[in-house]
């Protein structure tokens, strides 16, 4: 799966040039042009990364990242601020709303991109080294395969691609709904049990491949899952919606 970033900007050539040089260099691309836009692909895409312009009509790219921040399942995503506004006061205001990173315009699509590979380093470390690992369980990107020391544990495509999100958001809850949209495909009609099954397959494969009864996952109050260490970390209750 590649690395999904939503990118905001009212500039149509400036839009199109951050896409073009970001799927150049690998990325999976959402665009929108105004800060309301970019709050409806967000809620429906849940994107690895979100790169915001600050001045945008209907809603500024400081009003979404503010709103995105404020809520449960949005305030982990990394942001980016893009702005022509270079003073540090500018700055200092872009980083203190929850963004993660601010870029003076003008800039080269070579720091955009730098900057992108830097903060998902930082913040989303799997996405960037292909290799999801906790503990003795180890889940390859690149080569769809999952080990638990050493053994290989069978899973399906949907089997791999839960296991895939656990992992690769530790702490994070997500509803039925979400794992629907994120896995199955926003708009795809599914019964929310389907997750269940799944996530039943899931842990059996887990299982079978462990001499110690291994289940990573969690079952949250009201219809969510979520990742569990081995050392029975406590995670929230809040669901994610």
């Amino acid at each position: 799966m590649k690395t999904c970033i939503l990118i905001a900007d009212d500039e149509p050539n400036q839009l199109e040039l951050m896409d073009f040089n970001l799927t150049n260099a690998g990325f999976s691309i959402i665009k929108a042009s105004n800060g309301i836009h970019a709050l409806e692909l967000i809620e429906n895409h849940s994107p690895d990364l979100i790169i915001l312009d600050w001045m945008m009509p209907k809603m500024s790219g400081i009003d979404v990242c503010r709103t995105l921040r404020s809520r449960s399942e949005t305030k982990q995503i990394p942001i980016i601020i893009l702005s022509a506004r270079s003073e540090d006061s500018d700055k200092s205001l872009g980083l203190d709303t929850g963004a993660d990173d601010y870029i003076s315009k003008p800039f080269s699509p070579k720091e955009l991109i730098s900057r992108v590979k830097a903060l998902l380093r930082r913040a989303r470390p799997a996405l960037v080294n292909d290799i999801l690992q906790h503990n003795d369980l180890t889940l390859s990107l690149s080569e769809m395969k999952v080990t638990y020391k050493n053994n290989n544990v069978k899973l399906g495509p949907k089997e791999f691609k839960l296991l895939t999100l656990l992992m690769e958001r530790p702490g994070h809850i997500f509803s039925r709904g979400k794992l629907l949209d994120l896995v199955w495909g926003h708009g795809v009609y599914v019964e929310e049990r389907t997750v269940d099954v799944h996530m039943s397959r899931l842990r059996k494969a887990l299982k079978t491949a462990s001499d110690e009864n291994l289940d990573p996952i969690r079952t949250v109050r009201d219809g969510g899952y979520g990742p569990v260490s081995y050392t029975h970390l406590t995670l929230p209750t809040n669901r994610e919606v």
